[in-house]
């Protein structure tokens, strides 16, 4: 056959599958769970990318409820899983702490066969569908790139600051920190700043209390959030940190980039990261084509000249 009909087979077999994943979709409504435990900051983006992107799933319908907390013990967190267990779901999209009572509230939600997809920190000993977000280690690696790149000459110690170590993804990009760190700088100190759940009092507190016994440190990989405070804590000592690196271009961290507070933010589409994780729930329920599985979200480098 001529090579011009190969292609227009080719392109009327594409076409035709365009059209049968619609005519799939078409009149079904599904009904999304966004539960996430993290900073209001960071929640209001999550919903918001969500929301821009359930209408564009046409044409399926695809509602979203929303369980959002910025604090609190992770028994609340299995007590609102089990909720939606009982009150049914279409699926569960999943920002909480990587710990046994989650584990198996995730697990009773997959057996009444409610699908759950992690987002930006993953349960991987659970039953979860699959995990959205970027690599962390990669992450990690990279902020520790960057920050050694920025600063090469300097022995100062390093801060690396988290809302807390039960989250998978925040240790993950603080292993994947220490390890590039101890390759490319190996004699160089790390001081850790955890469990503030990322808000600014609890974040001011303890960064200050870092600074009083480091007068030289000068130097921030932002692991867990709230910049604002640490910098206001650098501020009431006095000082300014050379290299800061930080993560997510949330409101925060879109005003100290383009005021030059911060060096650099590690930033993933939040959008996109929405869409794949309610394609991969339809996967589940048959309206999509293809098998459900992780993939990594790309890691963007944005500075205040890029952003």
């Amino acid at each position: 056959m001529r090579a011009s009909t190969v292609a227009e087979v080719q392109q009327a077999i594409v076409d035709l599958d365009r059209q049968r994943d619609s005519l799939r979709l078409a009149g079904r409504t599904f009904v999304v769970d966004l539960v996430m435990r993290a900073p209001k900051r960071f929640t209001a983006e999550v919903r918001a990318a969500l929301e821009a992107e359930l209408p564009l799933l046409q044409p399926a319908v695809v509602r979203s409820r929303f369980r959002l907390r910025e604090e609190g013990p992770v028994a609340e967190v299995a007590a609102t899983l089990d909720d939606i267990a009982r009150r049914g779901s279409h699926g569960v999209l999943l920002k909480a702490p990587d710990h046994p009572v989650v584990v198996d509230a995730v697990e009773r939600l997959t057996a009444q066969g409610i699908p759950v997809v992690t987002l930006a920190t993953d349960l991987p000993l659970s039953r979860r569908l699959a995990y959205v977000g970027i690599d962390n280690r990669a992450a990690g690696a990279t902020a520790a790139y960057l920050l050694t790149r920025m600063s090469p000459d300097s022995t100062a110690p390093v801060l690396v600051t988290l809302s807390s170590t039960s989250f998978r993804g925040e240790e993950e990009r603080e292993a994947g920190f220490r390890s590039a760190m101890r390759t490319m700088v190996p004699g160089r100190a790390l001081r850790e700043v955890s469990e503030t759940d990322g808000l600014d009092a609890s974040m001011l507190r303890a960064v200050g209390e870092v600074l009083d016994a480091e007068p030289d440190l000068d130097t921030v990989y932002s692991i867990g959030g709230g910049n604002t405070a640490v910098l206001a804590a650098f501020g009431d000592h006095g000082r300014t940190p050379r290299v800061f690196v930080g993560h997510d271009l949330d409101a925060d961290n879109l005003t100290l980039l383009r005021r030059h507070q911060i060096t650099a933010v590690l930033h993933h589409d939040l959008r996109a990261d929405a869409r794949q994780a309610c394609r991969l729930l339809l996967q589940w329920h048959g309206a999509l084509p293809g098998r459900a599985s992780s993939a990594p979200s790309a890691i963007q480098v944005v500075t205040p000249y890029n952003v």
